[in-house]
């Protein structure tokens, strides 16, 4: 399995945080995304303790040193800062104490230190690392966001992703990425697709080349990141095929575990994709909030036969 990291120095710029201690090696690594509050470990616990995880101090662990004498102190902080963890972080702007910053130049262990509340920067850590660490897949294909909703349209090389794309884009919406989406999966349910950074904001137009779709249309017609709701498969019309009419049917599309909705779409001269594609995008949002027109138009017509036949049977 791949392994994905983060540096330390990145968390530190998004974060603000302080430096109270930081090593020479400047290229410390994050691997894990979950932290850990290590007051058991403060207290000289170290089953199942792991040192991959970013420590957070807050009032609690802060309370309990304090409540020790100086020689206690100083055993427990060394203790806990043998096992050199990757990072450890006081929050509430806590005064760290001596013993602490000596055992951290003693280990090279990296002392930082936020404003923040304890659990406000756990949910906000947790989640970007979350995000930098995710298992992550790269599918050809192009990423656009139609009416709030990420709309991944797959589909053959010189199908009309792009030219589609950029139709989407005049008519308001956004583009991610064109060609190459990086999708990570952030969580058991969410899929977030991006454009590598190499190739962001840039779609191919053949014919043409490559155009750069924030200079043309402004940086409303981009952005960076984009939740993937539903994926539009597009291929070509094939006459002899049974197409869903009535969008009873239920499509899914599996990525790294997580099914995605996503319907079929015949191409042919004379469509209007983007159009089709605006009203896929906002039918899957009823969809989620509970409403299904193909559905509802079923039960109508089945009630209403059911009564066309009950009038036929009292006149019997």
């Amino acid at each position: 399995m791949i392994s994905y990291n983060v540096a330390l120095s990145s968390i530190i710029n998004e974060f603000q945080l302080e430096k109270i201690f930081m090593p020479d090696n400047d290229n410390i690594l994050v691997y894990r995304s979950d932290v850990n509050r290590p007051g058991l470990a403060l207290t000289g616990f170290f089953t199942l303790f792991e040192p991959e995880r970013i420590q957070i101090i807050g009032n609690t662990e802060f309370a309990f040193m304090d409540s020790l004498d100086s020689e206690s102190r100083k055993k427990h902080i060394d203790d806990f800062v043998s096992f050199s963890p990757v990072a450890i972080i006081f929050t509430r702007q806590l005064d760290i104490c001596e013993e602490f910053i000596q055992a951290a130049k003693q280990y090279n262990v990296p002392l930082l230190r936020t404003n923040m509340k304890t659990s406000a920067f756990m949910a906000a850590l947790i989640a970007s690392l979350s995000i930098s660490l995710a298992e992550r897949i790269t599918r050809h294909g192009v990423l656009v966001e139609v009416y709030g909703e990420g709309v991944l349209m797959l589909g053959d090389s010189g199908i009309g992703k792009s030219e589609t794309a950029i139709e989407l884009v005049k008519r308001g919406h956004r583009l991610i990425a064109d060609d190459a989406v990086e999708i990570k999966k952030v969580s058991a349910k969410t899929l977030v697709g991006s454009a590598p950074e190499l190739i962001r904001h840039f779609a191919e137009l053949r014919g043409i080349g490559i155009v750069d779709i924030r200079r043309i249309f402004g940086m409303g017609s981009v952005k960076e990141t984009e939740k993937i709701d539903l994926i539009v498969r597009l291929e070509p019309w094939d006459s002899v095929k049974n197409y869903d009419r009535l969008g009873l049917e239920e499509e899914y599309f599996d990525i790294m575990g997580i099914k995605i909705p996503m319907v079929t779409i015949p191409v042919r001269p004379g469509r209007n994709l983007a159009i089709i594609i605006e009203i896929a995008a906002m039918n899957n949002r009823e969809k989620r909030m509970g409403h299904n027109s193909a559905r509802e138009l079923n039960e109508v017509m089945i009630r209403r036969a059911q009564a066309m036949a009950g009038d036929i049977d009292s006149n019997k």
